[in-house]
């Protein structure tokens, strides 16, 4: 499945590559980056899939259904980061780098929560009652660069 996967990948990404390559850019780590990227979106569809349905389906709060989606988010992104965009980080025991994974992300679920209650009445007043996704939008992206670059340097430090 993740040789498949990689094909895929790679079919996708050679012109990124070949672009970035010519400009300099470290090759392996622009890889890491965009099959970071790539798992981050998979996780951006749970965690607002899961939003929404906790929010307009059964009616959670806001910040909690924020919570709960986010979590489900990270458990998926954590186990595609071991296996695929760092798989050479396997040599470090699983307990201490998930270890290592929830408390980057609990920072980053703290950022998200701050960013989408800070701007959700401002979005809220501008497009109406959904305005609290723009607002997600926005805290995702944000959390997205916190998330990779301290996952990279501490969680991943060994690859």
């Amino acid at each position: 499945m993740l040789a498949l996967i990689n094909s895929i990948f790679s079919l996708v990404t050679k012109p990124i590559f070949l672009i970035a390559c010519r400009a300099g850019v470290n090759e392996r780590e622009l890889e890491r980056f965009l099959k970071f990227l790539t798992v981050g979106t998979i996780g951006f569809v749970i965690d607002f899939g899961m939003l929404n349905l906790l929010k307009l389906g059964f009616g959670f709060h806001l910040l909690v259904a924020n919570a709960i989606s986010f979590s489900l988010a990270v458990l998926s992104n954590f186990t595609w980061n071991r296996l695929w965009t760092y798989p050479d980080s396997r040599s470090k025991p699983i307990r201490s780098q998930l270890v290592q994974f929830v408390v980057v992300n609990v920072a980053g679920l703290g950022i998200n929560t701050l960013v989408l209650w800070t701007l959700s009445p401002v979005f809220q007043g501008m497009v109406g009652r959904l305005g609290y996704n723009i607002a997600k939008a926005v805290a995702t992206i944000m959390v997205l660069f916190w998330n990779f670059f301290v996952n990279r340097y501490w969680t991943y430090n060994d690859v």
